[in-house]
């Protein structure tokens, strides 16, 4: 395996180039202790939310495409193999959510797990700290939201069916690409289309809210919009959003690098295809854009979500409706004893 190096860090002022090849980049895990805040107050209008909590910083699933890797950037470290293999578990991250849902400051709004990182990286199957803090919101009746590739949400079925008893609660399932070569070229270490979609059934057997999300559109490598559609609605899903792809600052050269390597033939293809979509350049920075493309791709892969969305009955607005009276309710101190 050809390991890629990472993008300069910005934020310094000296790199170190290797004279040939780096060094495998080995996985390394870091415990961070001294977080302040864990509930992440979002105000972009390209983000269907306001509130995120991320129990970890950097991903093992390694997407060549996501959006987060710059934020490691802040860290000291790169946006290309370190975002994949230098991974920081919050460790305080539940003690820190009770403690912030106990503020008279907090009223209940919707809180989704995750934007950052996955919160079912396979670390959790061992810190277990979405899980810890998944049962600290059925106790608080929290309004929730998760956003996973992983199929290890099914050992978590159990406190996601607490929640949704008592709050709102749905589960997307990211699920760019049915064709596995594709999805292997740039979710090189996520869970296999398949084992999402069991996944989904799995919690939709359960009788938990799940949807998909078609996210990232690449142009001229996303083509499975309608089998994705029809996957998910026998896989129980109710809902599904589509999302373009963003490439912020370091992101660009280190899809474009991994682009190169592992598709080559459609390599040029794609990233002409990302331009006609933003008109000439790879990312768009500007608020209210960030998530949509513009000209006719765009316009074209919109029209073929919603016609798909329509026939298979996804996004209904009678089932849509968000609750009139927050279910938020902070246990009392009797409560609080026994737990």
């Amino acid at each position: 395996m050809r390991y890629v190096e990472n993008p300069p860090n910005p934020w310094l002022t000296h790199s170190v180039e290797w004279i040939g090849e780096p060094p495998p980049a080995k996985l390394e895990i870091f415990e961070e202790t001294e977080t302040r805040k864990i509930i992440t107050h979002n105000d972009s209008p390209d983000v269907g939310f306001d509130y995120t909590v991320n129990c970890y910083r950097g991903c093992i699933h390694g997407c060549t495409y996501c959006f987060s890797r710059p934020t490691h950037e802040y860290l000291g470290y790169g946006a290309g193999t370190d975002f994949d293999r230098k991974i920081i578990a919050k460790v305080n991250a539940p003690e820190l959510l009770r403690k912030e849902l106990m503020k008279p400051s907090w009223k209940g709004a919707e809180i989704v797990f995750s934007f950052t990182s996955d919160p079912y990286i396979p670390l959790e199957s061992s810190y277990k700290l979405t899980r810890r803090c998944l049962e600290i919101c059925a106790e608080f009746r929290q309004p929730i939201g998760v956003i996973t590739k992983s199929a290890l949400i099914r050992r978590d079925i159990d406190v996601l069916q607490d929640i949704s008893k008592n709050a709102h609660l749905g589960v997307f399932f990211t699920i760019p690409f049915v064709d596995v070569a594709s999805a292997r070229a740039v979710e090189p270490y996520a869970p296999l289309p398949e084992a999402r979609f069991h996944a989904m059934s799995a919690l939709a057997d359960a009788g938990i809210t799940v949807g998909i999300g078609i996210a990232p559109v690449i142009p001229g490598l996303s083509s499975d919009i309608p089998v994705l559609l029809k996957r998910a609605k026998e896989a129980g899903a109710r809902y599904a959003f589509i999302n373009m792809l963003r490439l912020p600052g370091s992101v660009a050269p280190y899809f474009e690098e991994q682009l190169r390597d592992k598709l080559p033939t459609k390599a040029d293809r794609v990233l002409n295809r990302i331009r006609e979509a933003r008109e000439g350049k790879l990312n768009s920075s500007v608020f209210g854009e960030r998530m949509r493309g513009k000209g006719q791709y765009w316009e074209a892969t919109e029209r073929l979500f919603r016609i798909h969305c329509q026939r298979l009955g996804f996004n209904r607005r009678e089932e849509h409706k968000t609750p009139q009276t927050s279910t938020f309710q902070r246990p009392s101190a009797q409560q609080s004893l026994f737990n």
